[in-house]
């Protein structure tokens, strides 16, 4: 398994993977170094992060090989659905997945996302419009939803 430490608006960066894909993105809660040598398998996902918060990405063309139960699985294929700049709630999801009585069981799924940005979890918010939990913190959850935002603030003056 290969990792690399990234530097980020919102933080040090891990990315993992191997020739299999990508396994998972991490944000650390301590700001580390970027890594001076970046494996070449990761590399394809350093400069799409990149791209990304820069603004020029909206989607992500990368081999993705998340681990987890055939469950978590769909949901994250379900996350990976949710365009760039749009959210839906955990009911829909589970609506989505064919049970609106597997909603607590998706919103678990969505918390156990091992590759944050590039699966979206970020994008799932309460039915009421309200910023439910995030792995990464809400800050970053906000940060992130306002980075895709279509609207954008402009000065008066």
């Amino acid at each position: 398994m290969n990792q690399v430490l990234v530097a980020s608006p919102l933080g040090t960066l891990e990315i993992s993977g191997d020739l299999n894909g990508i396994s998972a993105v991490t944000f650390l809660e301590e700001e580390f170094p970027q890594s001076e040598k970046i494996p070449d398998v990761l590399k394809t996902a350093v400069i799409q992060l990149q791209e990304y918060f820069d603004g020029n990405r909206t989607d992500f063309e990368l081999k993705l090989n998340p681990q987890g139960t055939d469950f978590q699985k769909r949901v994250w294929q379900e996350l990976s659905q949710i365009p760039f700049g749009k959210t839906t709630s955990y009911l829909q999801m589970a609506k989505n997945l064919g049970d609106p009585k597997v909603i607590r069981a998706a919103a678990s799924a969505n918390g156990k996302n091992p590759i944050a940005i590039i699966i979206p979890c970020h994008r799932v918010i309460g039915s009421d419009q309200s910023m439910t939990g995030y792995a990464g913190g809400i800050w970053r959850k906000k940060w992130l939803l306002a980075h895709e935002s279509p609207v954008t603030q402009q000065s008066l003056f």
